[in-house]
């Protein structure tokens, strides 16, 4: 599924994960009433892309620092 977020940050959830930690990156938190639990995002949803372009092989810095380059809206695929 497909959320799109409301910019600036901050976005209301955490990651985990990414190519360094041999796991695939997904939400372990969201801030009571944040963007992203408002989006009905959900935790343990994994982040499929980001702005369009695949987490497939991203290291956890390089997924933040795409979230933190994100000054309008963030849109991202997930997989409950």
């Amino acid at each position: 599924y497909s959320v799109s977020l409301v910019g600036p940050a901050p976005w209301g959830f955490r990651l985990q994960g990414g190519k360094d930690f041999n796991m695939p990156l997904s939400i372990s938190r969201l801030n009571e009433g944040g963007k992203a639990a408002r989006a009905q995002v959900g935790i343990g949803d994994v982040v499929l892309t980001i702005d369009g372009i695949s987490t497939d092989g991203m290291t956890h810095l390089e997924a933040q620092n795409k979230i933190k380059a994100c000054t309008g809206n963030l849109n991202m695929t997930l997989q409950r």
